[in-house]
């Protein structure tokens, strides 16, 4: 009987199992002189204030650029983000760099060497808790929820809950007292949502896993898993569209390699639905290329009224007009 090591696929598990995202940002990153969780400068260009920093305090060691907000995320994102390039050839880069022989088979083991050459920081795993209290809604918060046909019995449902105080890391979180406040709770974890917030602030504070996916169960064994990239969106779209589901925002990070298997193994066909504009065409066409999955958006004329999700059209023009919108794009009534 022949015998011999298990052939790997490469991936991001494959890769962090021998090397850490910490040994990817300090290969990659052009300076050596920033360190976890300071404020040092962007690598994305020339700049006279540090913009950018690299840390660990909402969970993994990720990056984000305070003074362009869109480039953010882990150390995957951040070399193909870099280099300009698609996520696997992100993958192919580091496998090839360090030496670790995953797909590429060059310069095997040089990834030893590498990571000796310095001293591994002492990261500890930083644990977010969020403790919320839960109330009745208000006339006006489901005024709110009803711009988009969405009822108190499908709010609960859907474990939304309207928020009395929340506190975090045991410290209440100040918040305003005549602002909206929901809670997505998922388990044991909370996202705050704040719909009238800043963008930055919008759904702070937040310690969902970046995985967590609403109505997986909707698309178990079915022709189309239509894909939306919010909790809002996802209870707009089940009323027209039965086998759709909801990821955490419009990032990479959010389809792990389980998420993207269990889609694939329980439809034929998915479709993504990422905002209209700039950034979600590019989010969008970013992940459908990697996955090989299609992509249904807003039609971008609704821009000009300030609409680019499906939630927004069904509270301008209607559950209708949603409706109409789909048939043009992927027919899918021949789905049903």
């Amino acid at each position: 009987m022949i015998s011999g090591a298990k052939k790997l696929s490469l991936s991001m598990e494959t890769i962090l199992s021998k090397i850490s995202d910490y040994d990817i940002f300090r290969f990659y990153m052009p300076t050596r002189d920033w360190k976890l969780n300071q404020v040092t400068f962007s690598p994305f260009r020339m700049e006279k204030n540090p913009s950018f920093v690299i840390g660990n305090r909402f969970g993994p060691v990720s990056f984000i650029d305070f003074a362009d907000t869109s480039k953010r995320g882990d150390c995957f994102e951040f070399v193909s983000t870099l280099f300009n390039i698609s996520h696997i050839e992100a993958l192919r880069l580091i496998d090839r760099d360090f030496g670790l022989g995953i797909e590429s088979g060059e310069n095997i083991g040089s990834y030893k060497k590498i990571v000796s050459e310095y001293k591994q920081p002492e990261i500890t795993k930083r644990t977010t808790i969020i403790q919320a209290s839960v109330r009745k809604f208000t006339n006006r918060e489901l005024e709110y929820w009803n711009q988009y046909h969405i009822s108190l019995d499908e709010l609960r449902a859907n474990h939304v809950y309207a928020i009395k105080s929340v506190y975090l890391n045991k410290q209440k979180f100040s918040m305003k007292e005549d602002e909206l406040v929901f809670g997505y709770l998922y388990g044991e974890y909370w996202k705050i949502y704040r719909p009238f917030a800043d963008k930055k602030s919008k759904w702070v504070p937040n310690n969902v896993p970046i995985t967590e996916m609403d109505g997986k169960k909707d698309v178990e064994t079915c022709r189309i898993a239509f894909i939306n990239k919010s909790k809002k969106d996802y209870m707009v779209m089940k009323k027209i569209f039965p086998t759709c589901c909801a990821v955490q925002n419009e990032g990479l990070g959010c389809f792990s390699e389980d998420n993207v298997s269990y889609l694939k193994d329980n439809s034929d066909i998915q479709i993504l639905s990422f905002d209209s504009d700039e950034t979600g065409v590019q989010n969008s066409q970013k992940i459908t290329k990697l996955f090989d999955f299609e992509y249904a958006n807003v039609p971008r004329k609704y821009l000009k009224e300030g609409i680019k999700d499906w939630a927004d059209l069904a509270k301008v023009h209607g559950l209708a007009a949603v409706e109409d919108c789909l048939n043009k794009k992927i027919r899918y009534e021949e789905y049903q």
